[in-house]
Parts: C-alpha cells; sequence; structure tokens
C-alpha cells in the first residue's frame, strides 16, 4: 500500500456530521415556530379584562346614623347682623373698609367730616378755662375779704371799729364766698360741655359694634350719611353691614301638619345647596312658637354643631330631622359606608357588590341600612376606602379582571 493510500485513510470523513448538525438546526427552528405561534394564540385568544366604572367607598357621617323623619329646605341666616352708621348726620371724610374685611369689636370703620365739631371743642375747652380762672380770682379775694373781717372784729372788739365797719366786712366776705360757690359751678357747668362736645366729636367716628365680616360697604368719602332715611337717593343710612360669622344658622319653615315631628335638641343632617355631598351635623335651637297663616308654616332654629368657613349667610341649605337611632344599631352605625345605589347588585335572596382588588373583581356580600339622598348605607360586608364598581355589567363574575378607563 502506497503512502497516498495510507494518508486516505487517516482522512476524517464529516459527510455524516454534517447531515446531523443540518437536521438538529431544523427540528430548533420547528420549536421556535411552534412556540411563537402559541404565544400568538394565547394573546390574541386571552380573555380581556372588562372595563368598569368604579367609586369609593366612604365612611357616613355620624350626622346621618339615625333615619329621617321630615325634610325641610330654608336658608342660612346670622343672628347678629348689622348695618352700621353714624349717630349723627354728616359727610363722610374716610372710609377703612372693603368687603369681605374682618373686624375686630370697636375697630374704626369710617370718619366724619368733624371740623366744626372740633371748633365747637376748642371753644368749649377755652370756656372751662375761662370758668376756672375766674374760680381762683374769686378764691383770692375771699383769702382777702376774710382777713379784712377778722381785723374789723379785731378793731372793733377795741372799740376802733364802728358796727358799719364790721358788717360791710361781714357782707363782703359773704357774698365772695356766695360767688366762689356760683364759680364752681360755671366751672362743673364748663366741664360738662367740654364733654358733650367730646362726645359729639366722638360720634364723627364710626366703629364696629362686634366681631365680624364686612358683608357690604355703602358708602365713599364726600357722601353724605344720616341714621335715618332723609327721603333722598343721594343720603346713605349707612357705612357697610357686618356679620358675625360666629351667630350663623338655619331657617327652617315646617308644615304645621307635621311639626308634631320636630322637638328641641333633636338631631338634623343639613346640606347645603352649593356643597350637596357634604353632610353637616346640627340640631333643633328652638321651635318659634307660632305659626304663619298665610303659609300654613312654623319657624324652626337649627343650630350647626361646628361652623365652618364655607357655610355663608343666605345659602341654600336642606335639612332632615332624624328620629332616635335604636340602641342596638350603634355599633353597626360606627363601621357604617357609603356608596353609589348603583354599586348594588341581587344574587338571590342576597346583596353583593363587585369589589376590585389587583385588577380583579371579588364578589363581596353585604348588608345595607337604607338610603342618604343617593347613597346606601353599608353597615356589614365593605370597609371605607374599598373600590367598588359601579353599574357592572350584566356578565361580570368573581375573579374576572377589570380595568378602569
Amino acid at each position: 500500500m502506497s503512502n497516498a493510500d495510507l494518508l486516505a485513510e487517516l482522512k476524517i470523513d464529516r459527510t455524516d456530521q454534517a447531515a446531523d448538525e443540518g437536521r438538529s438546526l431544523t427540528w430548533l427552528w420547528v420549536v421556535i415556530v411552534v412556540l411563537l405561534m402559541a404565544a400568538g394564540a394565547w394573546y390574541f385568544l386571552r380573555p380581556q379584562a372588562t372595563v368598569v366604572t368604579i367609586a369609593t367607598a366612604r365612611t357616613a357621617p355620624s350626622d346621618v346614623q339615625a333615619s329621617s323623619v321630615l325634610d325641610a329646605s330654608g336658608y342660612v341666616t346670622a343672628r347678629r347682623i348689622a348695618t352700621v352708621s353714624s349717630k349723627v348726620t354728616g359727610k363722610v371724610a374716610e372710609v377703612l373698609i372693603e368687603e369681605g374685611m374682618e373686624v375686630t369689636e370697636g375697630q374704626v370703620l369710617a370718619r366724619l367730616d368733624d371740623s366744626s365739631e372740633r371748633a365747637d371743642f376748642r371753644l368749649a375747652k377755652a370756656q372751662q378755662e375761662a370758668a376756672r380762672v375766674r374760680l381762683n380770682e374769686l378764691n383770692v379775694q375771699l383769702v382777702e375779704a376774710e382777713k379784712a373781717l377778722r381785723r374789723t372784729q379785731d378793731l372793733q372788739s377795741r372799740q376802733l371799729a364802728s358796727a358799719a365797719d364790721l358788717d360791710a366786712a361781714v357782707s363782703r366776705a359773704e357774698t365772695l364766698k356766695a360767688r366762689l360757690a356760683s364759680g364752681k359751678e360755671d366751672v362743673e357747668v364748663a366741664s360738662q360741655a367740654v364733654a358733650v362736645q367730646q362726645r359729639r366729636l366722638d360720634d364723627m367716628v364710626i366703629r364696629a359694634p362686634f366681631e365680624g365680616v364686612v358683608i357690604a360697604k355703602a358708602a365713599q368719602p364726600g357722601e353724605m350719611i344720616s341714621p335715618i332715611s332723609a327721603g333722598s337717593g343721594f343720603t346713605r343710612t349707612g357705612i357697610g353691614t357686618i356679620v358675625d360669622m360666629q351667630s350663623l344658622e338655619i331657617e327652617v319653615d315646617v308644615n304645621e301638619a307635621y311639626i308634631q315631628r320636630v322637638e328641641t335638641g333633636q338631631r338634623v343632617t343639613a346640606t347645603l345647596d352649593a356643597y350637596p355631598d357634604w353632610k353637616i351635623g346640627a340640631s333643633v335651637i328652638a321651635i318659634i312658637p307660632t305659626a304663619d297663616r298665610q303659609k300654613a308654616t312654623v319657624r324652626v332654629r337649627i343650630g350647626f354643631d361646628q361652623l365652618d368657613p364655607r357655610i355663608l349667610p343666605d345659602m341654600g341649605v336642606k335639612v332632615a330631622f332624624h328620629s332616635e337611632q335604636p340602641t342596638s344599631s350603634v355599633a353597626a352605625a360606627a363601621t357604617a359606608v357609603l356608596i353609589p345605589a348603583g354599586a348594588l347588585r341581587r344574587d338571590g335572596s342576597q346583596d353583593i357588590v363587585f369589589v376590585v382588588r389587583d385588577a380583579v373583581a371579588t364578589r363581596q356580600a353585604v348588608r345595607t341600612d337604607g338610603r342618604v339622598g343617593d347613597q346606601l348605607r353599608i353597615v356589614a360586608g365593605l370597609r371605607a376606602g374599598e373600590s367598588v364598581i359601579v353599574d357592572s355589567p350584566a356578565e361580570l363574575e368573581d375573579g374576572m379582571a377589570v380595568k378602569v378607563p
């Protein structure tokens, strides 16, 4: 055998190996294609998440725990409200208030032109000073007259002065005493005149009668103001209107046919027209003991449990009078929550809601206890802060995936 043959036998035959590698690659591509097709099928055929609308369960206010026995409407009113005017007619010199300003009791609101009053005050002070000077002069004259009287009495005792001289000295002293008493009265009168002029001067300054908020500014510098109507549109009757915001309460007219359902101290839920979702705790202050024969109603005063800056005079308000709450429901009322009425579904004899947890709808049995407006009170099965599905689709079931738009 030649060397060439021997070398040929030593050569490795790679034909079968290449064929095996080709078959392996083919199977690998087949597996990848199958996996991709399976993933695509799963993606397009997977269950789609149902789009739902949710609402958050919120704690029911403590003031709506009792059932309503009567509903009425009225307005927020202030027990202390005043249009502040001057005591005298005069021209406005300065106005120091604006709408919305908070003022304290005694704060200066405006000043009137007081030039005439100041002149009268200076005159009264001058007259008072003149009366005091005259009084001092009379005091000096009286002292001198009493000395002369004593000298005349001494001389008369020694027969050196006549009785006429003594009588003249006594008369002069008595006359000066009378004039001195009159002078003291003149000083008192002058002091009273000064006090009167000081009062007139003080009346030119208009001050706040109580602490509150200015809700209206009615006069400007240069206008005339009077405490009474002057019969002309050019004379104002007030500087502005102040409301004591701590005196706000509610007044409602209750039909006299239902007034027996209301009593003093009764719990009330107030809802301002401006904030329909805000339930405000209140109670009956008094039932005015007279009826309006024209409207057949009785006026009822209601006080807020706690005032809030959002409560403003003359706001429209609806109130619900409540009966006493049964003792057995106190514990349930403490954990009651409110949800929209559309969140409740009926499953046989049971009330249920669907709660959204981790993007999944979870069936939850609940127990209701009446309505508060368009809300339902839930006393068992739900906690405040949980998200419930409102107006859930009919096909929605427990465990289905959901999403919020």
